[in-house]
C-alpha cells in the first residue's frame, strides 16, 4: 500500500516516516514522489479553527491530487496563559512576515517568550496537540489525536526538534524536545501519539 503524507516539511515527514516504519508492507511517499509540485493553493487550506477540520482539508485536496490514500495532519502548541494560543496559528504566530523554516521557527520563539515575560512556572503549562486524519475512497475518513504535556521555559534550551521543540519542557524527562532523541521524541510527542494511532489502523487493514 501507497500511503502520501501531505506536508512539505522534511523535519515532520522524518518523524511520520520512523513512525510508520513499523506498519508492514506500507511505502511512505512524500508530495514530491507522488509527483504533487507545489501549488500556492497550499497556502490557504488551513482556514478553519479546529485541528480536526485543517487537518482533513489538507488530506482531501491531496487525495484529489493523487488519486492515492492520503494523511494529513495538523499540531501546534497550546499555552494555558495565552488561553490555547497559538494553537492552529501556530505555523504563522510571530507578526514577522516573508519568514519560512528555522527562521520562522525562531520568529515564533522570540514572540512566544515576549508573550511570557514575567509569567511563573506554575503559569507556563502548556501542551501539543496533533490531529491526524486519513483519507481513502470508498472509506469514512480516519481521525487520530495525540497530544503531550509539558511548560514553556524562560529561555531556550538543545539544539535539535523543530517548532517550539527548543521551549518546551517535558517534566517527566527533565529536558526539552530539542533535547531528547529521535526515538525518545517519537515516544512522547504528540505527534508520535497521533501517528501510532493511526499505525494501528493502518495494520487492521492489512
Amino acid at each position: 500500500m501507497d500511503l502520501v503524507v501531505a506536508t512539505r516539511s522534511k523535519d515532520k515527514m522524518g518523524e511520520i516516516r520512523r513512525i510508520l516504519a513499523e506498519v508492514p508492507e506500507l511505502t511512505v511517499i512524500d508530495l514530491d514522489e507522488a509527483g504533487v509540485a507545489y501549488d500556492a493553493a497550499e497556502e490557504r487550506l488551513e482556514p478553519y479553527d479546529t485541528f480536526e477540520d485543517n487537518a482533513r482539508s489538507k488530506a482531501e485536496y491531496f487525495h484529489a491530487r493523487t488519486g492515492l490514500p492520503t494523511v494529513a495532519d495538523d499540531s501546534g502548541l497550546q499555552v494555558d496563559a495565552l488561553d490555547g494560543a497559538p494553537g492552529v496559528r501556530s505555523k504563522r504566530f510571530s507578526p514577522d512576515e516573508g519568514l519560512e523554516g528555522k527562521e520562522r521557527d525562531e520568529a515564533n520563539n522570540r514572540h512566544l517568550l515576549k508573550l511570557l515575560e514575567g509569567k511563573g512556572p506554575q503559569e507556563r503549562g502548556a501542551h501539543y496537540t496533533c490531529v491526524a486524519v486519513l483519507v481513502d475512497r470508498g472509506s469514512d475518513p480516519v481521525v487520530c489525536r495525540g497530544e503531550a504535556a509539558g511548560v514553556i521555559l524562560p529561555a531556550r534550551r538543545g539544539e535539535g526538534g523543530f517548532g517550539y521543540d527548543p521551549l518546551f519542557f517535558d517534566l517527566a524527562l527533565g529536558r526539552t524536545f530539542a533535547e531528547i532523541t529521535r526515538e525518545e521524541k517519537n515516544a512522547r510527542s504528540h505527534r508520535g501519539a497521533a501517528f501510532r494511532a493511526l499505525a494501528k489502523v493502518l495494520k487492521g487493514r492489512g
